[in-house]
């Protein structure tokens, strides 16, 4: 079974010492154990991992599918992140780099207590950790607006697009210098659409992974990451407690069933934070099914019908007719394609219509 890459990225960010490095560690080994849970890893620092589905699975079988390929989430360790890594400390500007290039940020904060592990503050405070990691960001997207304002005003005394553009990198600017991510600031879509085109980083949006102790797992939260919570709730951020270590060792075992059954856990963690990713981003897969492969595309939930046949190939989007679709679960149920038909179960759509997760979609074109 192939995988493909999705075009979904995350950066796995956080301090020293949080559990960040074993998260990824977890990742890439279980990239060699494709296996139980399918990944693959893209480069020493870089792991692809495939968001399992069972209705790919269930749609193969009918179709008896010469292969499948799952949605997925390129996950990468963004290492050299310390206080002063906007200033170049660390690996300053190359870990910048690397982050600008992700669709989302994975923010791994330490929950837990340990004396055998120091903290490279002294003393475990998550939110300063959080806000530390913050800081740095916003301090990097400052020195982007910096740069961008000293062109623009050039440019604005003669060009009016060019005021306009400067005239929202002014409110963003006011906005930072508030420590404030730029994901908070109040943008409207025409705004937010004329300062597209530059990476900043604090506009991505933030899933907190909270790293517990293995034997917290089970207990619920601790007052950490209660506090971690506080802080996502406010944001309108989502919080995934795991321990990064238990997904390590997951990692490792041939057959992870049985440790799972011991642990009280239905599956990795690793599973629920990629579907968190493509929900914290408004992703959405439409399927498509037949002998050769069945195949899992990823499209922004209101896509319509004919832009998301696009993704297939933009001659089939060009030449648009019409989609057939039918539900996943509606066409697992029935059977086959054929039955489907012969109950009516098949919908033809036109391009306006807005897929839904888990259609099944043929394209008709010219």
């Amino acid at each position: 079974m192939n995988s493909e890459k999705s075009g979904l990225s995350v950066g796995i960010v956080g301090l020293p010492n949080v559990g960040k490095t074993t998260l990824f560690n977890a990742i890439a080994k279980q990239a060699k154990e494709a296996k139980n849970y399918p990944f693959c890893t893209i480069d020493p620092n870089s792991s692809r991992v495939e968001l399992h589905d069972s209705r790919l699975d269930k749609l193969a079988a009918l179709s008896k599918s010469s292969r499948i390929v799952y949605a997925s989430v390129t996950f990468t360790d963004i290492a050299g992140l310390v206080k002063g890594a906007s200033k170049g400390e660390g690996l300053g500007n190359q870990f910048l780099h690397h982050i600008r290039e992700t669709s989302a940020l994975v923010h791994v904060v330490r929950c837990f207590d340990d004396p055998d592990i120091v903290h490279v503050g002294g003393v475990v405070h998550p939110l300063d950790d959080i806000e530390t990691i913050d800081l740095e960001l916003i301090l990097s997207d400052l020195q982007i607006i910096e740069t961008i304002g000293t062109r623009l005003q050039k440019k604005a005394r003669s060009d009016k697009k060019a005021l306009e553009e400067l005239r929202v990198i002014e409110k963003m600017r006011a906005h930072l210098e508030k420590s404030l991510p730029l994901r908070s600031c109040p943008l409207s879509e025409e705004e937010k659409s004329r300062t597209s085109a530059y990476p900043f980083i604090t506009q991505k949006p933030v899933i907190y992974v909270a790293n517990v102790l293995d034997s917290e797992l089970t207990l619920g939260d601790n007052p950490h990451v209660r506090k971690v919570r506080e802080k996502a709730e406010r944001e309108g951020n989502r919080v995934i407690v795991l321990s990064a270590k238990i997904e390590q060792e997951l990692s490792q075992l041939e057959d992870p069933e049985e440790f799972l059954e011991e642990l009280g856990i239905q599956k990795p963690a690793l599973q629920t934070l990629v579907r968190t990713a493509f929900d914290t981003l408004d992703l959405i897969t439409f399927i498509t099914t037949g002998e050769m492969e069945t195949k899992a595309w990823v499209i922004a939930r209101g896509t319509p019908a004919k832009k998301a046949a696009g993704s297939i190939h933009s001659d089939i989007e060009k030449g648009f007719i019409r989609a057939e679709v039918i539900g996943a679960d509606k066409l697992i149920a029935l059977g086959s394609r054929v039955q489907a038909k012969e109950q009516g179960a098949l919908r033809i759509e036109g391009k306006d219509y807005l897929l839904q997760d888990g259609d099944v979609a043929v394209f008709l074109h010219n």
